[in-house]
This record gives C-alpha cells, sequence and structure tokens, in this order.
C-alpha cells in the first residue's frame, strides 16, 4: 500500500515552524495560487473537456470562475478574518476581556470529487490555506486530465511539506485516511461520507462532509412558468446532471404541468440545439458504470422528453419522465444524471409531507409567488439551502455557507465560512492580576 505516512509528518513538521500562522505568508500563497491558475487556463478547460465534454464556457463559469472569486473574496477580507475578535464579558467579571483567536488546525486532508473536480478540489483548499493550514489534496481518479494538471500545479507552486497532491485510486484514499489529520474535508457519495466519517473517529478528526441526495424542485400553479422552465434547464442539465444539487425531481402543480412541459423541452432545444446527442458540447456521463446505472433507471419508465443514448459516447439526453410515484426506483436514490422524473400534485401538503419523510436533501427549489407557501416549505422542510423562483444560484454566493444536514452532508464552506471551517476559534478570557 502507498505509504503517505512521511507525507504526512513533512507536513506537520512544517507546520510547526508557524510560517503558516503568518497572514502575509497565507495571502502570498493565495496570489501564487491564483496566478498559477491563470497560467494553467487552457489546460483547465482541456482537461475539463477530456474528462467530462465541459464546454469552454461552462467550464469556465462552473469551475474556474468560481475558484477565482473565493480567492479574491479571501485575499480581500483575510485579514478581517484573522484578526483576534474580542466578545463581550459577563458582568459578574467586570475585570476580565474575552477574546477569540481563530488559528489552524494543522494539517487538513481534502478529497476531491469527479463531477466538479477543479472547483471542488481548489475551493476548498481557499480555505485551507486562507486558515493557515497545510494540506493534502487527493483528487478523482475518474478524471484523470484534471487529477494530472492538479498534481502539476500544485507541485509547481508549493512545496509538498506545504501543500501537496496525491493521485491514485481507492488504495490512496485508504492509505490517507490511516494517517491522522488535523482536519479531512470530503465532498462525494454520502455511502463514502461514512466510511470517511468512520476512519476519521479512529483519531477523532473533525469533518466536513459535503454529500448529496434527492432535491426536489417545486411548480405551483401561480409560477411564472418560463422563468421555472429556463432555470429548472439551466439547473438539471448543467454537467448533464451530475451537480449534487441538481434538482433531482420536479413536483408540479396538475393545472401547469403540460404548459411547463412544452416550455421545458422548448427551453431544452434553445440551449442545447435540435438533437443534444449531435451537440458537440453537451457534457457526457463521467463512465460506463455511470452510465449503465442511469440507463437502468430509465427503464421501463414513461418518457416525457428526450429518453435516447449512445452507450459508446457515454451520451444520455435530456430526458423528463412521467407515471412516477414515490415508491419508483428512480426515486429511491440519487439520480445524479440528465433524467428528471416528473410527480404532479392538487395538495402540496401530503408531498411536502414525503420530503419530510426522507434523509433531508441537499438542496430545494420552490417556484410560487405565494409568501405565505414560500415561508409553509422553508418552515416545514429541513434542507442545506435552496433557492425560491431558481436554481443553483444559492451555491454562486460568498455570503451564503453552502453545506448539506442529515445524509446530505455537515458542516458549510464558501466565503468567510471557507475560512472558519478550517479555523479552531479558540476562546481566552483575560483578567487582571
Amino acid at each position: 500500500m502507498l505509504n503517505v505516512q512521511p507525507l504526512v509528518q513533512q507536513q506537520r513538521t512544517f507546520f510547526y515552524t508557524g510560517q503558516t500562522k503568518d497572514v502575509s505568508y497565507r495571502m502570498t500563497a493565495l496570489r501564487q495560487l491564483r496566478q498559477g491558475i491563470e497560467n494553467y487556463h487552457q489546460r483547465i478547460l482541456d482537461a475539463l473537456r477530456a474528462d467530462l465534454n465541459k464546454s469552454e464556457a461552462e467550464a469556465y463559469g462552473s469551475e474556474i470562475r468560481i475558484v477565482m472569486g473565493e480567492i479574491d473574496f479571501a485575499l480581500e477580507h483575510l485579514e478581517q478574518w484573522a484578526a483576534p475578535r474580542q466578545v463581550p464579558t459577563a458582568a459578574a467579571l467586570p475585570d476580565a476581556v474575552s477574546t477569540i483567536y481563530p488559528e489552524p488546525y494543522g494539517v487538513a486532508l481534502i478529497i476531491a470529487p469527479w463531477n466538479y473536480p477543479f472547483q471542488l478540489a481548489f475551493g476548498p483548499l481557499v480555505g485551507a490555506i486562507a486558515a493557515g493550514n497545510c494540506a493534502v489534496l487527493k483528487p478523482s481518479e475518474l478524471t484523470p486530465a484534471v487529477s494530472k494538471l492538479t498534481y502539476d500545479l500544485i507541485h509547481e507552486l508549493f512545496p509538498e511539506e506545504y501543500i501537496a497532491v496525491v493521485e491514485g485510486e481507492v488504495e490512496a484514499s485508504t492509505a490517507l485516511l490511516k494517517e491522522k489529520f488535523d482536519y479531512i474535508f470530503f465532498t462525494g457519495s454520502t455511502g463514502v461520507g461514512r466510511i470517511v466519517m468512520r476512519a476519521a473517529a479512529e483519531h477523532l478528526t473533525p469533518v466536513t462532509l459535503e454529500l448529496g441526495g434527492k432535491s426536489p424542485s417545486i411548480v405551483h400553479h401561480d409560477a411564472d412558468l418560463k422563468i421555472a422552465a429556463q432555470r429548472l434547464v439551466r439547473g438539471k442539465f448543467l454537467n448533464a446532471g451530475q451537480t449534487c444539487v441538481a434538482p433531482d425531481y420536479l413536483l408540479v402543480h396538475k393545472d401547469v404541468r403540460s404548459q411547463l412541459l412544452e416550455l421545458i423541452q422548448a427551453e431544452i432545444k434553445d440551449k442545447q440545439g435540435d438533437d443534444v446527442l449531435q451537440n458537440p458540447d453537451f457534457p457526457h456521463i463521467v463512465n460506463t458504470r455511470n452510465f449503465d446505472r442511469l440507463s437502468a433507471l430509465m427503464e421501463g419508465e414513461e418518457v416525457l422528453i428526450g429518453g435516447r443514448s449512445v452507450r459508446d459516447q457515454l451520451l444520455i439526453e435530456p430526458t423528463l419522465l412521467g407515471g412516477i410515484d414515490w415508491d419508483s426506483r428512480i426515486m429511491q436514490e440519487e439520480i445524479f444524471g440528465p433524467i428528471l422524473p416528473v410527480i404532479e400534485y392538487d395538495d402540496l401538503n401530503p408531498l411536502l409531507d414525503e420530503i419530510v419523510s426522507r434523509p433531508k436533501p441537499l438542496a430545494l427549489y420552490l417556484f410560487t409567488q405565494d409568501e405565505q407557501l414560500q415561508e409553509q416549505v422553508l418552515n416545514t422542510v429541513s434542507f442545506g439551502g435552496g433557492c425560491i423562483n431558481d436554481t443553483l444560484s444559492h451555491m454562486t454566493s460568498h455570503y451564503l455557507p453552502f453545506g448539506g444536514v442529515g445524509e446530505s452532508g455537515m458542516g458549510s464552506y464558501h466565503g468567510q465560512q471557507s475560512f472558519e471551517v478550517f479555523s479552531h476559534l479558540k476562546s481566552v478570557m483575560k483578567r487582571n492580576a
């Protein structure tokens, strides 16, 4: 098995020198990272095309731009975030001063997934660097081109005792998880998240788990249907549906179902062309195993829109399925592909009960103008984050913590929260002698 113990020890030794605690050191590292990404810009685009067939526009918008925004936001605010924070002290201790000192955990392990292999590796890394940690980054073996450029980029920018990349398959992840890290940040499936958490428990290592789940989208009868169609198509079929916060199923009021489906079909045609299977820029499924899993989910179901696929090209066109109920096979697991099951309703309340009875979703999307209904849904359903009259956009804000709840994850990041998640907030009370 791969021996990563010397690397982890090397990073721990470097961390104990105290260099990474210097805010100017962190800011220099962030600037270096930003410049490195600029230098690797075209190679990043090429790698995302090779691994997932992402167009340059999609790859830049959903991967590079988000990471660069995180870097810029951290550089703008880091001095303030890292400064000691004086807080009030209880009246019973009038001679005391209370202060919170943010300090880095030490050596962090970041395990990235394959669906947004650049963004979901480098986004957390920004937080780890900003907070003053050393870090080991494990990219996904399912996106080998991005994994290789990740190694090359980090190796070119930083000494491995500070930031390092470990490539490899499951054995590499297993070897890393046997080591004692000070923090583990994992993005991936709920099943693997359980494995990561069990491994972390051996060392009592704190974790952030960014997982997934079945994220509902609800279109009520009073929704702006054209906007709903546009934003559902964007949110569902970005990266061919291989997005942890993609709408996983559609609940639509029976009075607007037909009109919404017509608008969705028109929107797919407008954005992807008359024949999506001939669109050279539509992303493909990551591998044959996932393609076959998705194909099996469609077997025997009523196809409302789409339904065609090409196995040797790993292509599945945007597909909507009807005749779905809560017991259907496709409603038992996260889809993670360009397939959207549709369930119509008359009364939303029983459907909210169904959502609440299932694992808490990572996201929820509600299209309605009814503010009372908005409040009802927000107060009834626990979910990681979401949007009203939109999809996905909540995860692009530096001011909104992004993360799951329950089986969809624990912990959150983005913006200041990326700094906080990799920091221990040390509380100190000082009294007069």
